[in-house]
C-alpha cells in the first residue's frame, strides 16, 4: 500500500523513483561482487551505497519500504555475464539518465532532488572509463569478421539459391565457403595486427575475427538445413542477417556510446544490396550455363 507521503508530494512518483534507487543499489552491489579489480569494485560498491542513500531520502516522503525489481536485477546480471560488464553498466547509466525526467516531477516538493541528480551525474562520469574489456578492445576485429560474413555469405547464399535451388546443397556449399573465408579473414587479421603488436594480441584479434565469422555463417545457413523451400530459407536468412545487424549495432551503441540508427541502416543497406546483386548473378549464371540441379 502506498503511504500518503508528505503534503505536496506525489506518492506514486516517489515510490517509482524509490524502487528505481533500491534496484540500482542491488544491481551495483551485485556487480561489485563480480569485479576482480579492487578499485573498480570499491567504486561500484560506493555507488550502490549512494543509491541506497537516495532510497532512504525518498522513503521519508513515501512512508513505506520498497523491494528491488528482482527481474530487472536478474536481467542486468545476465547482461553482465553474457555481454560484458561494460554493457550492463552503460545500460544502467542510460536508465539513470531517463530517471532525471521522472525526478523533475518531484523537484518542487522534495528539496533533496537537486543533490540526488548531482550524484547521478557524478556516477555517470565515474563509470565512463571504469572497465576495459577485451571484447571491446578487440571490437574492430569482431566488426571485421561479422560484417564480412554478413555481406559476403548473405550475398553468396542469395546467388547459390537461384543457381542451385536445393537447400541442403546450398547449406553445404555455404558452410564450406564460410569456413574457408573465416580462416582467410582470421589469417589476414593476424598478419595485419602482427605488424602493430606482439604475437599474443595478434592471435587474440584473429580469434575474435574468425569466431565472429564462423558463428555468423552457422546462423545464416541454418534455414537452408531446416527448410525444404530454398526461397523461404533465403528470406529467413536475410531476416536473420538483419536481426544480427540490429542486435550487434544496439550492443555497440550502448557499450561504446555510438549512434545506432545510422550504423544499422548502413550495414543493412550494404548487406541487402549485395544479396540482391548476387541473386541476380545467380539467375544469370543459371540461365547462361543451363544449370539444372
Amino acid at each position: 500500500m502506498v503511504g500518503k507521503g508528505k503534503r505536496g508530494v506525489d506518492p506514486a512518483l516517489v515510490l517509482k523513483n524509490q524502487r528505481d534507487e533500491i534496484t540500482g543499489c542491488e544491481i551495483y552491489s551485485r556487480l561489485a561482487a563480480r569485479v576482480a579489480d579492487a578499485k573498480n569494485a570499491k567504486l561500484l560498491s560506493d555507488i550502490a551505497t549512494s543509491e541506497k542513500g537516495h532510497y532512504t531520502i525518498l522513503k521519508k516522503y513515501s512512508g513505506v519500504e520498497v523491494k528491488p525489481a528482482r527481474f530487472k536485477v536478474f536481467m542486468y546480471l545476465l547482461f553482465a555475464r553474457v555481454l560484458g560488464l561494460t554493457f550492463a553498466l552503460k545500460l544502467q547509466e542510460r536508465a539513470e539518465k531517463g530517471a532525471s525526467d521522472s525526478y523533475a516531477g518531484l523537484a518542487g516538493s522534495v528539496p533533496e532532488i537537486a543533490a540526488i541528480l548531482a550524484d547521478e551525474d557524478r556516477h555517470e562520469h565515474e563509470l565512463i572509463d571504469l572497465i576495459r574489456e577485451s571484447r571491446l578492445e578487440y571490437m574492430g576485429s569482431i566488426v571485421l569478421g561479422l560484417n564480412d560474413a554478413l555481406v559476403e555469405l548473405t550475398g553468396a547464399l542469395a546467388g547459390y539459391t537461384f543457381a542451385l535451388q536445393e537447400g541442403r546443397l546450398i547449406a553445404t556449399i555455404g558452410l564450406i565457403t564460410g569456413i574457408a573465408a573465416s580462416l582467410s579473414m582470421a589469417s589476414s587479421e593476424f598478419l595485419s595486427k602482427r605488424q602493430e603488436g606482439p604475437v599474443g594480441e595478434s592471435l587474440r584479434a584473429s580469434l575474435y575475427t574468425g569466431t565472429a565469422y564462423v558463428l555468423t555463417v552457422l546462423v545464416l545457413i541454418a534455414p537452408f538445413i531446416a527448410m525444404n523451400n530454398p526461397y523461404k530459407a533465403l528470406g529467413l536468412t536475410i531476416g536473420s542477417a538483419l536481426g544480427i545487424i540490429f542486435l550487434f549495432n544496439y550492443y555497440i551503441s550502448v557499450a561504446k556510446d555510438l549512434p545506432f540508427a545510422k550504423r544499422f541502416l548502413e550495414m543493412a543497406a550494404i548487406s541487402l544490396g549485395v544479396s540482391a546483386l548476387s541473386f541476380g548473378i545467380g539467375w544469370l549464371v543459371r540461365s547462361a550455363w543451363g544449370i539444372d540441379v
